[in-house]
């Protein structure tokens, strides 16, 4: 797909010219790379959420979790999914930067990790971190905080 102004008038004429000139399966160039940054996030996520519950009721002796403890649970395993997977992240938008500006810089994700970690070391695989756990963080926090309220709210309902 072009990155250029003016090229497509709307979104079904980019859908239109892009299945007509380059082929359908263009359509989902760079889907690879994003699951393989997602689905290792979300399964790492779930797992240091649900072991950390664990290992709080454990310490705490207490059956049901309150809300603030579920956000700082929850704010946890956000961190650490986020600290566990972050070098995909980098990879990929590095492969996204090379294609934009019109370059093929990787071959595919592992060539791009290691061609970053020969240039610049674990630090260049980590570059950004601080500001992307801003975002996720807290977001996970809530994100698990909500859920345990909904899903509360409908047992109680249910029972």
């Amino acid at each position: 797909m072009t990155i250029q102004r003016g090229v497509y008038d709307n979104l079904v004429d980019a859908f239109l010219k892009i299945i007509q000139e380059e082929g359908p399966q263009e359509l989902y160039r760079g889907l690879t790379p994003s699951l393989i940054g997602v689905v290792p996030y979300a399964a790492t996520n779930y797992f240091a959420y649900e072991t950390l519950r664990k290992l709080y009721r454990k310490l705490s002796k207490e059956q049901q979790i309150g809300n603030l403890a579920t956000l700082f649970i929850g704010s946890a395993a956000g961190a650490i999914a986020s600290t566990a997977t972050f070098p995909l992240e980098v990879a990929r938008k590095q492969m996204q930067v090379g294609a934009l500006s019109g370059r093929q810089v990787y071959n595919n994700l592992f060539h791009a990790l290691s061609s970053i970690l020969e240039k610049e070391g674990m630090p260049g695989l980590y570059k950004g971190l601080g500001p992307s756990c801003m975002k996720l963080v807290p977001a996970a926090g809530i994100s698990f905080m909500c859920y345990e309220a909904c899903k509360r709210l409908l047992i109680e309902e249910g029972s």
